[in-house]
């Protein structure tokens, strides 16, 4: 059953690439929503989920912020060590920005979508009402996991055929995850902390690139609100899982 729902989500998550790649005319507008569909996921989806599955504190601290603030150090210690060395090597960026960075950033999208299905096979194993609000919940943001995989590939200058690799990854991930779950099953407190690791490194890339990316040429009132409406969305589906 569990590998069935998330066939489910690897529809959504195709359907969010295919989107995010139909719409190229209005670029900043995808990235204004792609923006705003990452802040809603990091703030209100994958925080909150690690601050309860991790529990521990550290110095006063939950081991799930300091991961979050460690997640969001590497990102951008990876990005600055990443030009560095292509610079070093003569190597062009795309418009400031090294492809390799779209690619691990959309590296770890999929390991993000690899444990969503992890969660919705263990969460059918609690049982049926359990497993069903979980899987609404992973389908639901599936369809922003896609469409955020593919832009941020495309947009640090990653050809097409590698941005539709990632996506067809980022959607097969959560039927592997909960495949998994039939093998083995991961602690709770090592689930949480891996959650608040890469909401920090997916905060850094909305903050500090998609959103200026955004608004760079595009200063538009409609760029905001889809920012604004993709957070929203996020919202709306966390309150309806719930």
């Amino acid at each position: 059953m569990a590998v069935f729902v998330a066939l489910g989500a690897f529809l959504m998550t195709l359907a969010g690439g295919w989107t995010a790649q139909r719409v190229t005319d209005r670029r900043h507008l995808v990235l204004g929503l792609a923006g705003g569909l990452m802040l809603g996921v990091v703030g209100l989806d994958l925080l909150p989920e690690a601050l309860e599955a991790a529990g521990t504190e550290v110095f006063g601290v939950p081991a799930a912020l300091l991961l979050f603030v460690a997640g969001f150090l590497l990102a951008h210690l990876v990005e600055r060590l990443l030009a560095v060395r292509q610079a070093a090597h003569g190597a062009e960026e795309h418009d400031g920005r090294v492809p390799e960075v779209g690619l691990t950033a959309a590296a770890a999208m999929v390991g993000h979508s690899a444990m969503d299905g992890v969660a919705i096979g263990a969460a059918f194993q609690v049982g049926g009402g359990m497993g069903t609000a979980v899987a609404l919940a992973v389908v639901a943001h599936d369809f922003a996991d896609g469409f955020n995989t593919y832009t941020i590939t495309r947009l640090y200058g990653n050809a097409r055929r590698k941005a539709l690799a990632m996506l067809f990854a980022d959607a097969a991930a959560p039927v592997v995850g909960a495949a998994s779950t039939l093998f083995f099953t991961i602690p709770e407190q090592l689930l949480g902390a891996y959650l608040g690791f890469f909401g920090g490194a997916l905060l850094y890339l909305a903050a500090a690139e998609i959103l200026p990316e955004a608004h760079h040429e595009h200063p538009a009132r409609s760029t905001l609100l889809c920012t604004v409406a993709g957070a929203a969305f996020i919202w709306l589906v966390v309150g309806i899982a719930d």
